[in-house]
């Protein structure tokens, strides 16, 4: 969207936008073949899943010397081997930009410089969930869904609430951080009339209208860095503007609730519980079709004292041996179980078309630092038939510092979505596509 774009023009367009069908037309001709499907096929999901703190990296990594289909999954991953066909492991993969170790999954999705622009401390871009909403998020009710820690460390020193998710200024994208929450969000409606949430709409419409008459008369007066803050700024509002849009287009729509409705969780749940309830919430979430982007920051100081640790994640992860180590691979070990049960349920739950949630959802598990402070080899799972990659493998990237980001760009042209490029990436990850 332009700045020469009125606001009815920019409601106009995002209401075509959320409107317009995928166009099988539209697809890149390169995994054609691979997707073929038809228009009425199961949708695509997307699922990225952060753990902060990274892994116990001399016991998560498989033996770099076994690449491909005959390698043994490493002890902590155990609880993953029924599905071990279904997920692949990729080491080598990094983000060059990430020097900062306490950064953690700041730039997870993003791939960002921090120190992008001079003389200015932080900088970040839109996360690959964001580019993926743009496009999956078109007739769903909510574009995308960011779930968030409750308590403490969510997974890297980020305080409660925040998610992994950056909008196209760079900026956070807030977070759901409680079971109940989210489960009210997905399938509680509103009761209120439908003329007094349509005037609540109108409300909060005109007060938009204010706004963008009073920054549109003072931006001819700004200098080039205020003006490029009150753009910022406008491109923020553009945004509440499409969600305004496309909550106009579902008022009258009851949010569906799944074949067997979830009851509303308990206030308390923290820790593992917490993870599994949100997996939960993610399953139904797909099987009514509300939404078709997750991304989750993970809980990381409930879930070890939750499996009975009393100390930090933090100082967990500066672990030698001892103590921290035996709770470091617990942590992994759990998190492994905790992803083998939403595979399950992924597998278990089925499409019009016999087919199941797993066949066509892509989910990333990992973290942008591999342990303490490193940020080489972050630790990353792939699983899931989504984006057509070839699973069942370890991969081995010959180049140790291959940009993260191209595994960003596979997810979203496996996907079906049309992007030339993502972050610092400098092409797809052609393993992933063939045998």
């Amino acid at each position: 969207m332009t700045n020469q774009l009125t606001r009815r023009g920019v409601l106009r367009s995002s209401s075509a936008l959320i409107a317009l069908p995928f166009l099988e037309s539209l697809r890149l001709s390169r995994f054609a073949n691979a997707t073929e499907r038809s228009a009425s096929a199961p949708p695509k999901r997307l699922v990225f899943l952060g753990i902060g703190f990274g892994v116990t990296a001399d016991r998560w990594y498989p033996d770099v010397s076994t690449i491909g289909e005959n390698y043994e999954l490493p002890g902590v991953l155990q609880p993953l081997l029924k599905h071990k066909k279904d997920i692949s492991i990729i080491q080598n993969l990094m983000h060059q930009y990430s020097a900062d170790g306490h950064s953690g999954s700041t730039f997870w999705l993003t791939g960002a410089n921090r120190y992008a622009i001079p003389g200015q401390s932080f900088y970040n871009t839109v996360s690959v969930d964001q580019v993926a909403a743009e496009v999956l998020g078109e007739q769903t009710r909510f574009s995308s869904i960011q779930l968030a820690a409750k308590v403490g460390y969510a997974s890297d020193g980020h305080g409660p609430g925040m998610s992994l998710a950056w909008n196209r200024s760079g900026k956070p994208v807030a977070g759901i951080d409680t079971p109940v929450a989210a489960f009210h969000k997905l399938f509680s409606n509103n009761n209120a009339p439908l003329a007094e949430r349509q005037q609540r709409l109108t409300e909060q419409r005109s007060v938009l209208d204010t706004v963008l008459t009073d920054a549109g008369s003072v931006h001819r007066k700004l200098n080039a860095t205020d003006k490029q803050k009150l753009d910022e700024y406008l491109q923020s509002i553009r945004e509440i503007e499409v969600r305004l849009a496309k909550e106009e287009k579902w008022l009258k729509v009851d949010k569906r609730q799944p074949e067997n409705p979830l009851r509303e969780p308990d206030e308390s749940l923290e820790g593992i519980n917490e993870i599994r309830m949100m997996y939960d919430l993610m399953v139904a979430a797909m099987q009514v079709d509300s939404t078709r982007v997750f991304t989750y920051r993970m809980p990381s100081d409930s879930l070890i004292q939750s499996l009975g640790a009393t100390m930090t994640s933090h100082s967990m992860s500066h672990y030698s041996e001892g103590e921290r180590r035996t709770v470091s691979m617990n942590r992994d070990t759990t998190h492994a179980e905790l992803l083998a049960e939403f595979i399950d349920k992924l597998k278990a739950s089925k499409e019009s078309d016999g087919s199941s949630l797993f066949d066509h959802c892509s989910i990333t598990f990992g973290s942008n630092l591999s342990s303490v402070h490193s940020l080489k080899n972050c630790p990353t799972l792939i699983a899931g038939g989504g984006a057509s990659f070839k699973q069942g493998r370890h991969l081995v990237m010959s180049d140790r510092k291959t940009p993260l980001c191209n595994l960003w760009l596979s997810l979203l042209k496996g996907s079906n979505i049309n992007t030339d490029s993502f972050g610092d990436s400098t092409g797809v990850i052609d393993e992933l596509f063939t045998a």
